[in-house]
């Protein structure tokens, strides 16, 4: 498997997603499609996923999460896997992939969403998202089961601050009384002296109010 990467290998997307911060042991700057391809040429195996997430390789982390077993995938596990994801990518890639396919996904991505730890709260956050916009999760989430998520979408972190907006889109779209009370909630940044802050509310008014009235 290593060296079908390595025959792949794009130094030039390697070079590139390493001054974006994406910073691997080894990263072989294969296309996500590229990966995918890869993936279908193995059987699901959670012995082989396993071994393969233990590598700080770029490519063998997404091709673990494209190789275990669903049904394999126990709760335990998935705490453990989402402690260790390392970046946005894989964020990103855990959550398309296996997370989100989960039939304790919902539970899962509420409890990290209030998890002290900022790393998981961006991952469920982020899972969240995903299954409001795929109509996975309960439609009638709201806000107020996410414990942290007003101070996180302020966050001077981009990463948690950008998976706690995008999960409040996702809610909010859900109904519009529920989009009407984060819109009440953010309220106080309208005209903030802090660019950011208002830029949260601003981006949140035009979201729902393109959604609902368009």
């Amino acid at each position: 498997m290593r060296t079908r990467c390595r025959m792949g290998m794009n130094g030039v997307a390697s070079t590139s997603m390493r001054q974006r911060g994406l910073d691997y042991k080894v990263n072989f700057g294969l296309s996500i499609q590229q990966i995918k391809e890869l993936a279908s040429r193995y059987d699901a195996n959670a012995e082989l996923a396993e071994t393969l997430w233990k590598e700080n390789t770029r490519e063998l982390k997404i091709l673990a999460t494209h190789l275990y077993p669903v049904d394999a995938f126990t709760r335990e596990k998935a705490d453990e896997w989402v402690k260790a994801i390392p970046n946005q990518e894989i964020r990103e890639q855990a959550c398309a992939n296996l997370f989100q396919n989960l039939a304790f996904a919902t539970e899962a991505a509420t409890t990290w969403s209030n998890n002290p730890n900022s790393e998981v709260r961006a991952t469920g956050y982020w899972l969240l998202a995903r299954l409001l916009l795929t109509k996975k999760a309960d439609s009638a989430l709201r806000p107020e089961s996410l414990s942290l998520i007003w101070e996180d979408v302020i966050s001077e972190d981009t990463f948690l601050r950008n998976a706690a907006l995008l999960a409040l889109k996702q809610i909010g779209r859900q109904a519009e009384n529920t989009a009407n009370d984060i819109l009440h909630r953010l309220s106080i940044y309208k005209d903030d002296p802090d660019p950011m802050k208002q830029e949260i509310y601003n981006a949140m008014d035009f979201e729902f109010d393109y959604f609902f009235n368009k």
